[in-house]
């Protein structure tokens, strides 16, 4: 498009005093017409105006000065430094009915020198006294993990040097080894300890899992360390003792739990139990043996017998 500037041909004037020069175009159909600017297309809207409202809290008088098109969501906040309510525990009631966070002002025809109140909701400071707690404790049990986690990664490099010794045919001292899994041992209880949700959760999960691999390849260690050879049978046999210790230890973190759980709970109501519980395995069977004496005179029958055992 080819454009020229040519000198005014029509004087015209601003505000009837000083004339104005124009610039002019040439359309590509050879039309002269006066030169567009860019920003003479832009349509500038008015900002919106600015009213008072007096929102009432108790028997005080607050006067906020907001944009007309702002919520009440918008206002709750600027009310929360007066008010000292924070903005989520506040409830705004315009012409006798509450209005929601998300309303706009001029929609339901709040205007300059409006009057509204401010009330105080339980319901959602409760909410939110709740929420905090709740973030608190995950926010303490994800500090814990990680604190534990660092733990393990500073066994897991014990481990691993004793895998590499033992692996060359080599001997650690057997003490080692079983501090070594006490140590772990400790870590698990902890992390069976904690109580969490959703991401925590499986951050205890993956933790929990780590431990009982380095426990159970410590094990495996413990059981070829002590072994002269590892040839022919010697593995079926470190295999075997392998499963048996597992199970071992398994009980050992269950009754160590269940031992901490009571303390706990005893410590919580004021008491201290410090009996030991024996558990028995199986019971035996209550059956009736059957009488070897003989039928009466008066055809009465014995009671049944019962193999009773008496512990002393």
């Amino acid at each position: 498009m080819m454009r020229m500037k040519t000198k005014p041909t029509a004087a015209t004037f601003n505000g009837g005093c000083e004339p104005v020069a124009r610039e002019w175009e040439l359309r590509p159909g050879g039309m002269l017409v006066q030169k567009r600017h860019p920003d003479s297309d832009q349509i500038t809207i008015p900002p919106a105006p600015t009213i008072r409202v007096k929102v009432k809290y108790g028997s005080i008088y607050h006067q906020i000065n907001i944009n007309s098109q702002a919520t009440f969501g918008e206002l709750k906040k600027m009310l929360t430094g007066p008010t000292g309510l924070h903005h989520k525990d506040q409830k705004l009631i315009y012409k006798d009915k509450e209005r929601d966070s998300n309303v706009f002002l001029d929609m339901v025809g709040v205007k300059d020198k409006s009057k509204m109140v401010l009330m105080e909701d339980p319901i959602s400071q409760e909410k939110r006294l709740m929420e905090m707690r709740k973030n608190a404790k995950m926010e303490k049990a994800s500090k814990s993990i990680s604190e534990i986690s660092f733990e393990v990664d500073r066994l897991a490099g014990q481990v691993s040097a004793y895998e590499s010794i033992i692996s060359k045919g080599g001997k650690v001292n057997e003490k080692d080894v079983v501090n070594l899994i006490e140590l772990l041992m400790n870590q698990l209880l902890k992390l069976d300890g904690i109580m969490a949700d959703g991401d925590v959760k499986l951050q205890r999960k993956m933790q929990v899992r780590r431990v009982q691999k380095y426990v159970e390849t410590l094990d495996m260690l413990k059981i070829k360390n002590s072994m002269p050879d590892n040839n022919g049978g010697g593995e079926m046999e470190m295999q075997s003792q392998h499963k048996h210790t597992n199970g071992q230890r398994v009980a050992q973190i269950q009754e160590r739990y269940y031992n901490q759980q009571q303390q706990q709970s005893s410590a919580a109501d004021g008491v201290v139990v410090t009996t030991k519980w024996e558990t028995f395995d199986s019971f035996p069977a209550l059956v009736p043996v059957p009488s070897t004496s003989t039928s009466t005179a008066n055809n009465s029958i014995s009671p049944p017998k019962f193999p009773w055992e008496f512990f002393d």
